[in-house]
């Protein structure tokens, strides 16, 4: 599999072909993992099930990486979540972007791995090298708004010191897949959402800022849900 994105660089853009054979998502990715495991009580009290242990990854059809700026999905119970999405070339080259995790969150209830499965890993059309990023890596900050009824919200914020960072993201990806990383897409989890619950948009945007480099990534996507069947 391959996909079209642009590289940004210090003072440069350019057009990279990025290979991959490989995609998956990581959950539950807190730096406070005693935080993380008192979230997962709160959702096993609302009958969502979670994870025996935390963090966790989940294996993605490699198709379902897209850049689109539509998207459309199958219930009208599903939404996005912000990530950092790191584009593994080789030891050398590594890339990062921004993505949403986009879930069915009635499945979810009942299926997390197979909730991910129906909906597409969206990411950024512009990436950064990893190098340029990572000395100042807790400062980047994240940030997801949606269009719910024609009304913006503010739906997550944060600084990425909050989940794991990209070093420790790759190594617990070793931990569980064999072999090496190379052609793997990594979608990193997320932080909480600041609404205490789910919104189902119609349309995704989210931000990833480097303050220091005084730049950042976007990403915006329409919500189309498969409701045209006429009701008998």
């Amino acid at each position: 599999m391959e996909i079209e994105l642009r590289i940004e660089g210090k003072g440069k853009t350019k057009p990279l072909t990025f290979k991959y054979n490989r995609m998956v998502n990581a959950g539950y990715v807190g730096r406070n993992q005693e935080e993380v495991r008192r979230h997962i009580e709160e959702l096993a009290r609302k009958g969502i099930p979670g994870p025996k242990r935390t963090p966790t990854l989940y294996p993605l059809i490699s198709r379902m990486l897209v850049s689109d700026e539509k998207i459309e999905v199958y219930s009208d119970k599903t939404c996005g979540e912000v990530e950092y999405v790191l584009l593994v070339q080789d030891k050398k080259k590594v890339y990062v972007g921004l993505g949403s995790d986009h879930t069915d969150r009635h499945l979810e209830e009942t299926d997390i791995p197979r909730a991910k499965q129906i909906c597409p890993n969206v990411i950024s059309r512009t990436v950064w090298p990893l190098s340029e990023v990572l000395p100042h890596w807790d400062d980047l900050e994240i940030e997801s708004r949606m269009i719910k009824d024609g009304k913006e919200v503010l739906y997550q914020k944060g600084r990425l010191a909050l989940i794991l960072d990209p070093p420790a993201l790759m190594d617990f990806v070793r931990s569980k897949v064999p072999g090496s990383l190379d052609g793997m897409v990594i979608y990193s989890g997320t932080v909480s959402n600041l609404i205490g619950g789910f919104v189902f948009g119609e349309r995704f945007m989210a931000t990833l800022t480097d303050p220091k480099l005084g730049r950042s990534l976007a990403l915006g996507y329409d919500v189309s849900p498969l409701d045209y069947l006429a009701v008998e």
